[in-house]
């Protein structure tokens, strides 16, 4: 019998809490590595299509850069490293110089971001942590759907790190949980999902995120959680 997550969205899914008990197939480090390559690759099409950041480039990330047009952006957490590419793409077109530098523990997620580098992106396995340590500062620092995976204990690490890492700005972006996020998902993913984690693990995602009252409630002081669209929900403080 399949999981409520992997089935049809007409079956009940009580999106009222997050569920943090699942794990995404995606974390396990012995999925399936080809499935796991398709899946970064896929990923990158929902994200261009439903994440919102090019929005958020220009309301947020954008104007915290330097005047002078050079500025250098992190994305902490970059998976298979397409926010990285697509803000270079993005700061080229509206006048910018910008390096953009994403880091992610995982070295699968570097290797997968390493085949598609572009000028402009360097790609790293490091955590926030190790940033902070060696000393590393950058304009703007940002992250896509890397809140909703980590632990009370972790997410405060994590902000504090951004905080101390961002000269100007930190915007964290993720997804904003409701029923209509979960049943457009589950309706549209399976266009995508075929050979990856790309169905499960976006509905699993949706699950464990928070609405905007729920982070708001988690962010610490300087901090503010505004709802963005489609069905985002963005966590930015200046430095």
């Amino acid at each position: 019998m399949r999981r409520h997550d992997e089935a049809a969205p007409r079956l009940p899914v009580d999106l009222s809490v997050r569920d943090t008990t699942l794990r995404e197939l995606m974390d396990d480090p012995d999925c399936d590595p080809r499935a796991l390559h398709r899946t970064f690759r896929r990923f990158a099409v929902v994200n261009a299509l439903v994440s919102g950041w090019r929005t958020a480039w220009r309301t947020h990330v954008m104007p915290a850069l330097p005047p002078t047009g050079r500025g250098r952006v992190l994305d902490l957490g970059c998976g298979g490293g397409d926010l990285a590419r697509a803000l270079v793409r993005w700061a080229a077109s509206d006048g910018f110089d910008v390096e953009v530098v994403g880091v992610d523990p995982d070295p699968r997620a570097i290797a997968a971001a390493d085949r598609s580098r572009l000028p402009g992106t360097t790609f790293r396995q490091a955590s926030s942590g190790d940033l902070v340590a060696d000393g590393e500062r950058f304009d703007v620092v940002v992250s896509n759907h890397v809140l909703h995976h980590l632990g009370d204990d972790e997410r405060s690490g994590f902000l504090a790190d951004s905080a101390r890492l961002a000269r100007s700005r930190v915007v964290h972006s993720d997804i904003r949980r409701s029923r209509s996020a979960y049943r457009s998902y589950a309706l549209a993913s399976p266009l995508v999902a075929a050979g990856t984690f790309v169905r499960v693990d976006g509905l699993r995602s949706i699950r464990r995120s928070f609405t905007v009252d729920e982070l708001r409630r988690e962010l610490p002081a300087g901090w503010v959680a505004e709802a963005a669209s489609p069905h985002r929900v963005l966590a930015v403080c200046d430095t």
